[in-house]
């Protein structure tokens, strides 16, 4: 296994270790940051299964499931999380997924990290298209997608359940031969 370790301007991303529990359930455990995502908030157990599941995918051939911690470049201070899932009958295609922490909100670190994101399915694991879903009400997810150069593509109801409720998603992608960041080079 070959660790993944990216840095933008202001993020980095790097793989999970049992080291940052606490720092993910900071995000995973908090109603507020998993307000819009389509699970109820996380143990810390639960926390502590996905990273030794991280652990297992990073090690798998080939690999499918990268879960990465985001740091603060200059304090390396973990303050989230992001998932790339490559789709197994789509080789070249992947879903992202993405949590911060809510005293992170509202300063732009969300379409950082989806850029940081991109760039790293893009021109790392050579991918095609990257998608994500976001709830239909968190418009600051809408905003980082849409600013990080992804397109809305439309709406998928009653896509999960979560908090007792079927919720819709509305999907956003981005491919490589339109993405803004091949021509950073």
């Amino acid at each position: 296994m070959r660790p993944v370790e990216i840095s933008g301007k202001r993020l980095g991303l790097r793989e999970v270790t049992v080291d940052d529990i606490d720092a993910l359930h900071a995000v995973y455990g908090d109603p507020a940051a998993t307000e819009h995502l389509p699970f109820d908030p996380r143990t810390r157990e639960e926390v502590e299964q996905i990273v030794a599941e991280a652990a297992e995918a990073a090690a798998a051939t080939p690999r499918r499931l990268y879960v990465l911690a985001v740091t603060e470049r200059e304090s390396e201070q973990v303050i989230g999380v992001a998932r790339l899932h490559i789709e197994a009958d789509h080789p070249h295609s992947a879903e992202i997924g993405l949590g911060l922490r809510p005293d992170q909100w509202g300063r732009g670190i969300g379409t950082d990290l989806i850029r940081l994101l991109l760039t790293f399915g893009f021109r790392h694991l050579r991918l095609h298209r990257i998608w994500g879903a976001r709830s239909p009400a968190n418009t600051a997810a809408q905003l980082a997608m849409l600013v990080a150069g992804m397109v809305e593509e439309g709406r998928i109801r009653h896509h999960v359940r979560a908090r007792g409720a079927w919720r819709d998603s509305i999907v956003h992608s981005a491919l490589e031969d339109e993405w803004e960041g091949h021509r950073d080079d």
